[in-house]
């Protein structure tokens, strides 16, 4: 049974154009890459708080926000939340402008499996063959990228790193997805404006350089929220090992697109990938069984 009144094909259709936003996303940012990793993700905060306070309003959930900024443990939680996630967005815009979306696409792979990791070492998960095999590939994958390519994944790496514990601390506050990510974008709004105030003032800043500057730069809020929201009701009217599985949507698009925009992809790569994959594979069926377990 779905969790929520959400009908599956309508929960099906949200998760699928979400990870699809996702996915194809670094072809947006590219289109920022007049403006510096910082300068993009300061505006993608301040313009998400306007973009959320409409949802909000439409939801009728101004008591909930109320109710979560005046609990000091959910909102001190929302507020290493909001830290992680403005590292995470700074992280990918600077993988992107750098043309480094294969790497931005590797972490995404290896997100699935950290969580996996981190299941098992910190929650005490129950282990299993299959997700062993899973994490045990993907250790080869990173071993081999940094044997035969000469470099650690470290954007990858980092960028897995910090959406898992992003994941794990959301997982702990109780508080609607929407609410919660409203007061993050809150809490990084203020500081947003004043460093904005400065950068956009000085020949750093882009916002007044024409409206297609600008433009862009407004939409950066619509393009966060976007996805967010449309997973929200993805993962309430699915299945979750389903939801795990059409996560991978997301790297595949952006692997198809920093092959795409010719980044360099060499033998020692494609050995790194299908390591991974292999390993998604292992972490697939490792779901399926552990869906088919389930009572009907």
């Amino acid at each position: 049974m779905t969790t929520s009144a959400t009908s599956p094909a309508r929960a099906g259709l949200a998760a699928v154009a979400s990870y699809t936003i996702w996915g194809l996303s670094p072809i947006f940012y590219k289109l920022l890459g007049f403006a510096s990793a910082s300068e993009i993700v300061l505006h993608r905060a301040v313009w998400s708080v306007p973009t959320l306070a409409i949802f909000i309003w439409l939801a009728r959930s101004w008591t909930q926000v109320v109710s979560v900024l005046t609990r000091p443990k959910t909102l001190g939680l929302l507020v290493l939340s909001a830290m992680l996630i403005a590292a995470n967005w700074w992280l990918f815009i600077f993988a992107v402008n750098a043309d480094r979306v294969l790497e931005v696409s590797l972490g995404y792979y290896i997100n699935p499996l950290v969580n996996v990791a981190v299941g098992i070492i910190v929650f005490r998960e129950d282990f299993g063959w299959w997700r062993a095999a899973a994490i045990a590939l993907a250790a080869i994958g990173v071993i081999n990228q940094i044997l035969t390519v000469g470099t650690l994944p470290l954007i990858a790496l980092a960028l897995a790193g910090s959406f898992t514990i992003y994941a794990y601390i959301r997982k702990t506050i109780a508080a609607d997805g929407r609410v919660g990510l409203f007061i993050e974008t809150l809490v990084i709004f203020l500081p947003s404006i004043i460093a904005l105030s400065f950068i956009e003032t000085s020949p750093e800043g882009h916002f007044f350089d024409g409206p297609l500057q600008a433009s862009l730069l407004i939409l950066s809020g619509p393009m966060t929220v976007a996805p967010l929201l449309l997973f929200i009701i993805g993962a309430r009217g699915l299945h979750f090992a389903t939801v795990g599985l059409l996560q991978f949507i997301a790297p595949s698009l952006q692997f198809a697109v920093g092959v795409a925009y010719g980044e360099p992809f060499s033998p020692g790569h494609a050995i790194t990938f299908g390591f991974i994959w292999a390993g998604l594979a292992c972490f697939a069926v490792s779901m399926i069984r552990r869906r088919k377990a389930l009572p009907a």
